[in-house]
Order: C-alpha cells, then sequence, then structure tokens
C-alpha cells in the first residue's frame, strides 16, 4: 500500500515496528518518522494497517500517538480490522480535537494490496471521505461509503464471516476431489467456472491442492476477525452458526501450532479427519 502510495505521486512518511519494511520504503522514496506524534503535523492524511484494536488505540490515542500531535483537520484513515464500538469511539475522541476518524478496512488480500486494487469499505464523516479519495484511488479499486463511523468495520466483519465460511466449503470439496483420485487441475477447471467459482477457489484452491500453506492472511488474524465478527452479531441478536463452526476449526489448526499459516490450511483439519479406508 505504501509503495501505490509513493508510485502515484504522494509524498509519503512512514512510522512502523519493522525497521526492515521501514527501510524499503525509504529506499523507494518515503520517509522515516520516528513516532506517530512526530508524524501527525507534518501530513494531511493517515493511513493507519494494524492487526487490531489496541494496536489502532495505541497508535491513535496512545503515548506519542497521533492526537498528541494533530492539528486540526488531519484525517485518519484506518484500514485495519477492528471491532465497529473501537472505531466509533476513536472517531468520537478524534473530532473532540478536530480530527476526522474514517474506518476503512480493507478486502482483496496480499495480492490485491500488491496491485493496488483492494476494495475499501468506509465509514465516518463523508465530507472527510471526499478529502481523501486520491489517497484511496492508490490503494484500491472500489471504495464504497457505508454510512456513520463503524459501519465501515461491520462491512467488512460480514466480508469475513462471507469469506471464511467459502473457504471451509472450498476445502471440504477438494478434500473430497482429492480423496476420490480427481485430477487436481480438472476440478478447479470443471467447478470455478460454473456456480461454486469463488475467490477464495481461485486464489487459495490451488495452494490447498499443492499442500502451500505460506500465509497471505494468516489464521490468528483470521481468527481474530471472526471472534469480532460472532461478538457483533450478539449485539444485534443475529446467529451465525456457520461462522461458529468454522472459528472452531480454525481453532484447531491454531492448537496444532498453525496461527501463523495461511487461511487455506483451514484445510489440514479437514485432512486429519478423513476417515480411513476398509
Amino acid at each position: 500500500m505504501g509503495r501505490n502510495l509513493l508510485r502515484a505521486g504522494h509524498e509519503v512518511s512512514v512510522v512502523g515496528r519493522s525497521r526492515t519494511r521501514v527501510d524499503a520504503l525509504v529506499a523507494e522514496g518515503a520517509r522515516a518518522v520516528a513516532s506517530p506524534a512526530e508524524l501527525a503535523p507534518q501530513v494531511e492524511v493517515v493511513v493507519t494497517a494494524l492487526p487490531d484494536g489496541p494496536d489502532v488505540e495505541q497508535v491513535v490515542v496512545g503515548p506519542a500517538g497521533l492526537l498528541e500531535g494533530a492539528a486540526p483537520g488531519l484525517v485518519v484513515v484506518d484500514t485495519s480490522t477492528i471491532a465497529p464500538a473501537t472505531a466509533r469511539c476513536l472517531a468520537e475522541r478524534c473530532a473532540a480535537r478536530g480530527v476526522a476518524f474514517l474506518d476503512a478496512p480493507v478486502s482483496g488480500g496480499e495480492r490485491g494490496a500488491i496491485d493496488g486494487t483492494l476494495s475499501i469499505m468506509v465509514g465516518g464523516d463523508e465530507t472527510a471521505l471526499e478529502r481523501v479519495q486520491p489517497v484511496l484511488a492508490a490503494i484500491g479499486r472500489r471504495v464504497t461509503y457505508m454510512g456513520a463511523s463503524g459501519q465501515g468495520q461491520m462491512t467488512k466483519l460480514v466480508n469475513q464471516v462471507i469469506a471464511a465460511t467459502t473457504l471451509a466449503a472450498v476445502a471440504e470439496g477438494l478434500t473430497l476431489a482429492t480423496h476420490a483420485g480427481l485430477e487436481p487441475e480438472a476440478v478447479l477447471a470443471a467447478v470455478g467456472s460454473g456456480a461454486a467459482s469463488s475467490w477464495q477457489l481461485e486464489h487459495l484452491g490451488p495452494k490447498i491442492q499443492r499442500g502451500d500453506f505460506a500465509p497471505g492472511f494468516m489464521v490468528r488474524l483470521q481468527q481474530k476477525d471472526l471472534r469480532l465478527a460472532l461478538a457483533a452479531a450478539r449485539e444485534v441478536g443475529v446467529a451465525l452458526p456457520t461462522t461458529g463452526l468454522v472459528h472452531q476449526l480454525f481453532a484447531a489448526v491454531e492448537a496444532a501450532g498453525g496461527g501463523a499459516l495461511g487461511t487455506q490450511a483451514l484445510a489440514t483439519v479437514l485432512e486429519r479427519l478423513v476417515l480411513p479406508r476398509a
């Protein structure tokens, strides 16, 4: 995402916990800054991409956080996946300082981030969104305004429910295909052009077939997202039984030491459940 901002001609300053990643962007033209508080008065827009809600809170409102250095008019665009309630709280605290906070989680996987083709779902002040459209255009193909603060995050949780349960179906289908002796590429060609087609089948299906469980999106992060989705569902009185089952299957992957694997490692649990033939 940082590289795509540079390629689009934006002046980019970067703060990060990974020195290697910061140095890589500096080598391409970005400027390293020591802390979010130091960064805030030097820019018009801040884009955050962090693992979880507490990380976003630390960067925005914690010691040496953005609000310590922010001037009125700054726009914070948070592309992390966090709880909708956390996004609403941060938006309120930012607004009290004259800062706009947009919850703008993204979808499209590692490939989408590299290619600048992410789908971005945005909650918060629509005027602030209009101001940052050139920034979002550099990292995403589609930007959809979802309403008030927190609604971008709620939309992302809907996305994660659909994506995770679809992945489980893909893993089950390909496990069946493998043990039925079907030719892997032929299976993908046959079902991928019909009603069973999906992003998960196209992008993760071949990895499942090859036994390639290197992470694009890690199991432990998927589990965090599903926990948020199940909590949000409880708040609005909705049952998500299939999501709950998939959450438990991912828990089995984690229990076997696979938390840092890609989400396609869900197939390893199904493989362990294969019944021996008589």
